[in-house]
Formats: C-alpha cells, sequence, structure tokens
C-alpha cells in the first residue's frame, strides 16, 4: 500500500513537472504559478524517493545504513517537507495576487519576473535547511550495542535525545512555522474564495437567463482551491494526531512509522491531481496517449 502510494505520487508529479517543462519550451511563456508549481512538483518528487528509502530501511529491506547516509536522508526528507508547506503557501498566495483586481493593493506585486521567484525559492531552501540543521547533528547510525538513550528512526538510523528544554523548544518552532504558513495558506484561499463568488455573482446578474462561459471556469477554480487547501489542511491535522501521542522517532513500531508515512505523504501524491484536474490541454494529451496505447494493446 505505501510503496503503491509513493510510487503513483511520483509518477504523477513527474508528469505534471514534464508538461509543464514541455509547455515553456513550445509556448515560451510562463503563467504566474507556473514555476512555483514545478517547484512544488519537484519537492514532492524528492520527499517520496527519501521517504521511500526510508520505509526499506524501516522494513530492512536494503543493508545497514552509514552515519553519513542516514544524516543525509533524514535530513534531506525533513527539509523537503518543510518546503512542501512553504511552496504550498506560495503558490496560494501567487493564485490569489493574479485573481485580485486592478484595484488591489495586490495589484502591484503582479508583474513580477521570474527572477524573483527564483530568490524566493532560494530564500526557502536557505531557511529550511537552518531550520532542519539539528537533524545533520543528532542524527546517527544505529550502533550494534543495544542502547536506551537512542530514539529510533529505522532499522539504520537513530537520533541523540535532546533535553526536555530543547525539545520543547524545537517542537514549538516547528508547530508555529507550521502554522504560521497554513495561516497564510487559509487567508489568501479565502480572499481567492471571495473574488471568485463575487465575480460569480456579477456574471449571474449579467446574464441572468444565460449564463456567461466563464461562470463554469469560475466554479471549477473555486472548487479545486478549496479541495486543495482542505486536503492539506486534513492531512496535515491527520499527520499531526498520529505523530503526537509518542512522535514518530519515539516509537519503535515499524507499522506505526508506515501508517504515519502513508498519512504524511498522502497530500504530496494527491496534490498534483488536483493541479493536473485544472489543465485541460493535459488532460486531453493524456487521454490522447491512452487511447494510443489501448489500440496498440488490441492490435497485438
Amino acid at each position: 500500500m505505501f510503496f503503491f502510494e509513493v510510487s503513483f505520487g511520483i509518477t504523477a508529479n513527474t508528469l505534471l513537472l514534464l508538461f509543464h517543462i514541455l509547455t515553456f519550451l513550445l509556448e515560451h511563456r510562463l503563467k504566474p504559478t507556473d514555476l512555483t508549481i514545478c517547484h512544488l512538483a519537484l519537492i514532492h518528487i524528492v520527499m517520496l524517493l527519501s521517504v521511500g528509502f526510508i520505509a526499506k530501511d524501516i522494513f530492512g529491506f536494503q543493508n545497514l545504513w552509514d552515519d553519513i547516509t542516514c544524516k543525509a536522508v533524514i535530513f534531506l526528507h525533513r527539509v523537503m517537507r518543510g518546503l512542501s508547506i512553504c511552496t504550498t503557501c506560495l503558490l496560494s498566495v501567487l493564485q490569489a495576487i493574479a485573481l485580485s483586481p486592478s484595484s488591489s493593493c495586490l495589484a502591484k506585486f503582479k508583474h513580477r519576473s521570474s527572477h524573483q521567484s527564483l530568490w524566493c525559492f532560494l530564500f526557502l531552501w536557505v531557511l529550511n535547511m537552518f531550520l532542519s540543521g539539528r537533524f545533520l547533528v543528532s542524527t546517527v547510525a544505529t550502533p550494534n550495542v543495544t542502547s536506551h538513550s537512542l530514539m529510533f528512526v529505522t532499522q539504520s538510523c537513530s537520533l541523540w535525545p535532546i533535553n526536555y528544554l530543547l525539545k520543547y523548544i524545537s517542537f514549538t518552532l516547528f508547530a508555529f512555522w507550521d502554522v504560521s504558513f497554513m495561516g497564510l495558506m487559509a487567508l489568501s484561499s479565502g480572499y481567492m474564495v471571495i473574488l471568485l463568488c463575487r465575480h460569480k455573482t456579477q456574471s449571474q446578474h449579467l446574464r441572468r437567463n444565460s449564463p456567461s462561459p466563464k461562470t463554469s471556469s469560475v466554479q471549477r477554480a473555486t472548487q479545486t482551491i478549496l479541495l486543495l487547501m482542505s486536503f492539506f489542511m486534513v492531512m496535515y491535522l491527520l499527520d499531526s494526531a498520529i505523530a503526537s501521542p509518542s512522535g514518530v522517532f519515539w516509537n519503535h513500531d515499524p507499522i506505526h512509522h508506515c501508517v504515519q508515512m502513508v498519512v504524511g505523504n498522502g497530500y504530496a501524491t494527491v496534490s498534483p491531481l488536483v493541479l493536473i484536474s485544472t489543465e485541460k490541454q493535459m488532460i486531453r494529451c493524456l487521454a490522447f496517449i491512452s487511447q494510443k496505447a489501448s489500440k496498440s494493446l488490441l492490435i497485438h
């Protein structure tokens, strides 16, 4: 189940990333959110790959890792998880800016270059690497001698325990970090919903008997925003509920780890499907490829 989720998520995110790259190469144009979507898809690919390696080691499907491998894989996964939240928030804010009317105070941010987006991505990477830096220090290869002071991560890797004060500060910092971005995401998504509902009301008022063709696209956009936002919130709350009672790193239980990882990576797997559903050109392309593949199978 878990490895199917990882494989499916990597495939969906790869398709989304390749579609946007090919669109840019063929049409030489970028929508305001294209770079951010590509960045989010790349983050989710790396995150799912890293969690796949972690799961293989939890269930003992590979040779034991050394100290450097443990530090690299755990650190990479923590950085990608943080970047996923930040980039999702950034995507929501950029969509709100793109939808804002010309009279809005957000309108002045519409005409921004791709270089500004790249600088923003670099800032988020540096910030998340700094916040996750403690995993480079505390992650070690599990020694052969049994030690009750170490906290289990995988079969190969463990964490050195930290005192109560540092643990409380670390938990508070990460919780504040996540809640801040989720709050900003909720505000920007709510702002977009208000704008879309206002546009829908104006369209219906202008053409009561024959609604504007844009009405259905507005409704779809609203549903997409609400679905992406709602799913992220549900997955985050479930992930927190599963991890909080004992903490994923405090429980030497592979089943607990597997359930937590399935829930924790649900957003990375489903989010590309939500974003793909808004790309009609991509859906037509995938349908065409599917039809061609079906015909070739019938012929052979």
